[in-house]
């Protein structure tokens, strides 16, 4: 996974996504997919989420206590990336051990 930047020509703007890279055996070439993070602030270099579709969220919008907030600096958002890849870890190992006991019964 990588954060990549790109500039929109038309307004300007800078937006943040995030981009996984996969090989394709039958044309044995690099793809990447890309998802939206949010719009880079040009001020503070700030990722500002966005809904998706590249428009910033209603300024009515609250968001819940349990919602999930996500990282506003570049350095929150790789903390964040390492404690997901250690919980898939940690989930992946887990998933191994009830395979284990599946195939024990």
């Amino acid at each position: 996974m990588a954060i990549t930047y790109n500039k929109d020509k038309r307004s300007g703007l800078t937006y943040a996504y995030e981009t996984t890279y996969v090989w394709d055996k039958e044309k044995k070439q690099s793809r990447s997919k890309r998802t939206l993070i949010g719009r880079v602030d040009d001020a503070t270099g700030e990722i500002v989420p966005t809904d998706g579709r590249g428009k910033k969220r209603s300024p009515n919008y609250v968001p819940d206590n349990d919602e999930y907030q996500m990282p506003k600096t570049i350095k929150e958002l790789k903390s964040e990336v390492l404690r997901l890849l250690e919980e898939n870890k940690l989930l992946r190992n887990e998933i191994d051990v009830l395979k284990k006991k599946i195939r024990k019964s």
